[in-house]
């Protein structure tokens, strides 16, 4: 099997696309990108707990010039949208609130700081936890996002890194599902946008990681604030 390098938030997708990941790859580094989200810091603890779990190498990448980029209530003290459940099947309002947290190019930056380290340590793939649910409102979670990244890798890197992302063409219930089959550690998750002690309950990624994890009737330790 060939070495890979990790994109790891701490959340649902990244973790699970981790233990899948670790069927036909050899992960070697899980990279936590801080870019002046609120969650930083519960993402890196996270992030650092799972690593620990999988006895993974664990970097922490700063990248304060994009957290100067204001744009997105991620980055700033403005409130972040809050979703009922319900509203995860309202397309308008679903629109509004990708708007709200969309930070320019993100997966784009990290991906390609990934594709840095994979080929300084000789790695094949950059492990990402994309999705088909989100990628309805987030074109950088695409089928068609990771096959571009990767024909402009083939140019951009002399070992041709390519990125897998296992959780591609999965929705949050399936994912939930494959989470619980493969046993991850769903005490260590911290899938919340805000940066409280515990998960907000009320964010659309809390919304979606709470759904999923209802509708697949899985019995994992998630912590809500409300």
């Amino acid at each position: 099997m060939e070495d890979a390098v990790v994109l790891l938030s701490g959340g649902m997708d990244s973790v699970v696309s981790l233990a899948l990941a670790r069927c036909t790859a050899i992960p070697q580094v899980a990279l936590t990108f801080n870019y002046g989200q609120q969650a930083a810091d519960n993402e890196v603890f996270a992030a650092q707990r799972i690593c620990s779990y999988y006895n993974i190498k664990h970097e922490i990448i700063d990248l304060p010039w994009l957290g100067r980029i204001d744009t997105s209530s991620l980055q700033s003290r403005r409130e972040i949208p809050q979703l009922e459940v319900t509203d995860l099947d309202k397309d308008d309002r679903i629109k509004d609130t990708g708007t709200a947290v969309w930070v320019p190019n993100r997966n784009g930056v990290f991906l390609n700081i990934a594709a840095c380290y994979a080929e300084s340590i000789n790695a094949a793939y950059i492990i990402a936890g994309f999705n088909k649910e989100e990628a309805e409102t987030f074109p950088d979670n695409s089928e068609h996002f990771v096959d571009s990244i990767n024909r402009a890798l083939f140019f951009s890197t002399k070992s041709h890194v390519n990125v897998l992302a296992p959780t591609l063409n999965l929705r949050k219930i399936e994912i939930a599902a494959a989470g619980f089959r493969l046993g991850i550690p769903w005490k260590y998750l911290w899938s919340c946008y805000e940066g409280g002690k515990k998960m907000c309950g009320r964010c659309e990624s809390c919304q979606r990681l709470r759904r999923a994890v209802r509708e697949a009737e899985i019995d994992a330790p998630i912590l809500f604030e409300r």
